[in-house]
């Protein structure tokens, strides 16, 4: 028997609190008689030190056994077989052949629950952030929204060897914002389809989804679909999507391709179209209808707010040029229909990277912006990138210890800035330990 196996079977049958029986055959139950010599050499076992034992200084006191539980306690004793005697381990080797037919049943039993346990796999963050930052928000107030404790959980459960079911939940803990909690439910749930013969894949449901290098063109969770498959003879991926995003109170969709990857030894591309569902100049509620009262004419449903859709096509085309070892520079440009405030563009400079497996990596960046508000819907970078935006920002990660990333950033901006009287500057210093699991 693989003493491997039996290990896992203890691990598994008594260290994770699942009875020995609960998974045991019929013919396993039955116990072993209290005058059977097992008993003995158990007990034997315990004075040795080779298995853990009652206080008493046996293993299960004057109650009867079953063959299944003494087959687990068998495995556990076999994993110490090297540190045993010779008359322990002949006793470990009588008893193995005497419940040879339970381990075999035991090593069955855990092999099955291990290959579920496999279908399941968690991953994630933990962060600490601080900001200081005279950045304001929607109602004109400085906003803290981003000192927060931040748990970023993920969950995967492979259906079979095309689709995985996954979810994500975040959790927020704003020590600055009135201490204002974001609990942790199921924000995004979708399923991932992969087809190695073919390289294509798919992902449908409620998920985090994003166009351009940077994410500028579309940046945020989504309900939808988005599907791709590698264009042969190239280093590229043709996608497919359809995609609203999933803020309260959204009514819009957008469709439309994309195109990524390696166009040459030091050069990729990233390019993506989208057509918006609503039309240029139409409105849709922004929030749901609201019953007000009014004392001359009386109660009636109104809309709080309308949204009116500023335009209903956009393009992203973004480059990513390896100058030498470690330098590389991206570009991103985005252009909707809008009559205003319709285009967007980023560079960004990176020097090295972080490699979480590598104490001691480290990476630098600079990055230049200038996003107009009717330019699409773009990522904000966790509140520092903001759509309306121009301005610079520099940082530098470090991995002090596996596992464990710092990062430290600066940024001056123009808020607001095509709005005249209303924009305003904005100086943002954030730093932040990420522990991920």
């Amino acid at each position: 028997m693989n003493k491997k196996i039996l290990s896992a079977a203890v691990a598994m049958a008594l260290a994770a609190g699942i009875s020995g029986t609960a998974m045991a055959a019929e013919g396993s139950l039955a116990d072993v008689p209290k005058d059977h010599w097992s008993y003995q050499a158990v007990d034997q076992l315990v004075k040795d030190g080779i298995i853990e034992g009652m206080p008493d200084g046996t293993y299960a006191g004057d109650r009867a056994i079953s063959r299944y539980e003494m087959a687990v306690i068998v495995a556990r004793a076999t994993d110490k077989m090297e540190a045993a005697n010779i008359a322990d381990r002949a006793l470990i080797e009588k008893m193995q052949a005497e419940y040879g037919s339970e381990l075999k049943t035991l090593a069955g039993d855990v092999k099955d629950l291990k290959e579920q346990v496999g279908k399941v796999k968690f991953s994630g963050m933990f962060r600490a952030t601080y900001d200081n930052d005279n950045g304001r928000d929607s109602d004109d107030i400085v906003s803290r929204e981003n000192d927060r404790f931040y748990l970023d959980l993920h969950g995967d459960y492979k259906v079979n060897d095309n689709w995985t079911v996954r979810f994500q939940s975040e959790t927020n803990h704003r020590y600055s914002d009135k201490h204002v909690t974001s609990n942790g439910t199921l924000q995004r749930i979708w399923v991932d389809g992969y087809f190695p013969e073919s390289g294509a894949w798919a992902s449908i449901g409620r998920s985090w989804r994003g166009l351009g290098f940077s994410n500028i063109l579309q940046g945020g969770a989504t309900d939808g679909v988005q599907a791709g498959i590698p264009i042969k003879g190239t280093g590229l991926t043709a996608s497919a999507f359809y995609m609203t995003p999933s803020w309260e109170g959204n009514e819009q969709s957008y469709y439309g391709v994309a195109t990524w990857g390696s166009i040459g030894h030091a050069v990729d591309v990233n390019l993506a179209y989208e057509k918006a569902k609503l039309g240029k100049g139409e409105t849709y509620n922004y929030k749901d209808h609201e019953w007000v009262y009014d004392a001359a004419k009386g109660g009636k449903w109104t809309d709080i707010k309308c949204d009116e859709v500023q335009y209903d096509s956009a393009f992203a085309v973004g480059a990513k040029w390896k100058i030498v070892k470690n330098l590389s520079l991206t570009g991103d440009y985005i252009q909707s229909n809008a009559e205003n405030n319709n285009k967007a563009a980023e560079g960004l400079l990176e020097y090295k990277g972080t490699d979480l497996n590598d104490k001691g990596s480290f990476g630098m960046y600079a990055r230049y912006f200038k996003i107009g508000s009717n330019a699409g819907n773009p990522d904000d970078l966790w509140g520092s990138r903001k759509s309306g935006s121009k301005g610079w920002m520099v940082g530098f990660k470090y991995v002090p210890v596996k596992n464990v990333e710092w990062h430290t950033m600066y940024s001056q901006q123009k808020m607001k800035f095509a709005e005249g009287a209303d924009a305003f500057d904005r100086n943002l210093f954030r730093t932040e330990v990420d522990f991920h699991f």
